[in-house]
């Protein structure tokens, strides 16, 4: 099928048949009364069956780092889980929510593309069951709870040039970045602010890796929104500000997984969505046990290459919820691999096979990535119209000699019918049984030495220069009890340094660690290494400018 053939995503969307919503339920052995409706197709999963026994093998999909020329790896994941289904699998999809941010910024969208999407893709775009709305509110009752301290006297005696709780806000905006709040008087304390885009609030990441009510009041609880002055600093926290009951009240619903559909009728569990160079880039804990629990392979994604998404879901939040990852797929296209080869952009619809490989070692590494976690791997070819046979075969002899199996796959075009043979090596994986995963390091190692491991590990730097003001970081996280936990890097996703321009595989660099801090709440420490935004801006054209609503309540321009 050609691809300028194909209608857009959002009209392939609105003329799918969509089965209801408990049909969907049905199965997986629910029933009507065990799931909550929204509307016909969207429904809240009970919080009870992710602490139910696995009975499902996890299979991760990842990529290799991203490039204007497109990897498709939310796609690929969608027709794999179609096409494991078609082949009698009882597979379940586990995917985040997207932001609003990214949606009316870059993407247009987040739900998969062509023949291969979860939906109803319109509301999981916008609103959808309200998450996000709920994780906002949760972080700004804590910044309205903390000024409202000040306000009264401040007892607790937080020293305001030390405040590190942010506001935050579901939507591109540069000007959120530094601001001055309070004017004085009976309109709050005077003080530098700054906001964060929802995906990068620590309330989105205790919410992704809480395991239950109850371990999510006690995350909230630990979150450091400050200290005090003086040499000793004293760690303020959420609880200290009797933040935390409340917190979890608006938290409540949003905790339970959401169950939608894939475009061929297969259920999809969407939920929760940090970003993937800020925060860890996974899908929530509990909706991943659920899906265990309820099916027999389970196909999640982590936020943009192996280098920040897979790194992150295997050192964190495999390592937090007890997970066994026993296969992943690597997802590229020979368009990415020549850009990372050092073809220019406007030229990569055209044959050139010394760009390609050159960008083959850019392959090799993220192989590399995957495997020494322990995880057997498919490389997943996504096909493009473009594609000569010349290049498809050398990729194929370059996975070939990696020791890896490759699969060409064309689910954006025929949805679950073109990753059937993706599907097919997947199970392959499976059936061998050779998977021994484990983490990279062991969190008892000094916050450092963590950083360097994964730099040096799993980038491929020579080390690591970490600044003054970071080094002083690390020494008081570690004094306030937070040397044990995992790190999460964040840095840009373009490269595999901290340098966005850097493309393919760089050789003799180092990885600068300009701020340390921790996210006490979610158990990690965040280590941000180059010119990384936690609110990022609006481009020149926004996608939000393509959007709008016609006369008949259809929407166009998400895409």
């Amino acid at each position: 099928m050609l691809r300028q053939a194909i209608p857009s995503d959002i009209e392939i969307a609105q003329r799918a048949q969509m089965r209801p919503i408990t049909a969907v339920a049905a199965d997986l052995g629910l029933a009507p009364d065990e799931i909550d409706q929204y509307g016909r197709f969207k429904a809240k999963l009970p919080l009870a069956i992710a602490g139910q026994p696995a009975k499902g093998r996890l299979v991760l999909v990842t990529a290799i780092n991203p490039t204007p020329a497109g990897e498709g790896k939310s796609t690929v994941s969608v027709g794999l889980a179609q096409a494991l289904r078609r082949i009698g699998r009882n597979a379940i999809l586990c995917m985040r929510e997207p932001s609003l941010g990214p949606v009316f910024g870059v993407k247009g969208g987040a739900a998969g593309g062509g023949y291969s999407q979860v939906l109803p893709m319109d509301d999981i775009n916008l609103h959808f069951t309200g998450d996000f709305h709920a994780i906002s509110s949760a972080h700004s009752l804590l910044s309205a709870l903390l000024d409202n301290h000040l306000h009264h006297g401040n007892a607790l005696g937080v020293d305001t040039k030390r405040i590190s709780w942010p506001r935050t806000i579901d939507m591109n905006d540069r000007a959120l970045r530094s601001a001055v709040i309070g004017l004085g008087g009976g309109n709050g304390v005077v003080r530098e602010e700054r906001w964060v885009i929802i995906p990068a609030s620590e309330v989105m990441a205790i919410l992704a890796l809480a395991s239950d009510a109850a371990d999510l009041e006690q995350r909230l609880g630990n979150i450091l929104v400050g200290s005090t002055s003086g040499p000793h600093r004293t760690p303020i926290r959420a609880r200290e500000l009797r933040a935390t009951g409340a917190m979890a009240l608006l938290l409540k619903d949003a905790l339970r997984p959401n169950l939608v559909q894939t475009l061929e009728g297969g259920p999809a569990i969407v939920h929760a969505g940090p970003f993937g160079n800020i925060a860890h880039g996974c899908n929530s804990l509990v909706a991943t046990r659920t899906a265990l629990a309820l099916g027999d392979v389970v196909v999640t994604e982590a936020g943009f290459g192996s280098d920040l998404g897979a790194e992150k879901f295997f050192d964190i939040k495999c390592r937090a919820g007890g997970l066994n990852p026993e296969a992943a797929v690597l997802v590229a296209t020979v368009r990415s691999l020549k850009m990372q080869g050092g073809a220019p952009k406007n030229a990569l619809d055209h044959e050139n096979l010394g760009a390609l490989e050159r960008g083959l070692e850019h392959l090799d590494h993220h192989i590399a990535n995957v495997q020494q976690f322990g995880v057997p791997v498919v490389v997943a070819i996504n096909v493009r119209l473009t594609d000569t046979d010349a290049e498809l075969k050398m990729v194929a002899d370059q996975a070939a000699r990696a020791g890896v199996p490759v699969s060409l796959c064309n689910v954006w075009a025929e949805g679950g019918a073109g990753g059937e043979a993706l599907a097919r090596e997947v199970l392959a994986l499976l059936d061998g049984r050779t998977s021994n995963f484990r983490p990279l390091y062991d969190t008892s190692l000094p916050i450092r030495e963590k950083i360097e491991t994964i730099a040096m590990n799993v980038y491929g730097a020579d080390g690591v220069d970490i600044t003054p003001s970071a080094a002083r970081s690390i020494e008081y996280l570690q004094s306030i009890g937070m040397h044990d936990t995992p790190v999460c890097m964040a840095k840009t996703q373009y490269s595999l340094t901290d340098d966005a321009t850097k493309l393919g595989k760089p050789r003799g660099f180092r990885i600068t660690v300009n701020e340390v801090y921790g996210s006490a709440g979610a158990g990690f420490v965040v280590a941000k290494a180059g010119d990384i935004m936690t609110m990022p801006g609006l481009g020149k054209e926004p996608a939000a400018e393509k959007m709008r609503l016609r006369s008949d309540g259809t929407i166009e321009g998400l895409s």
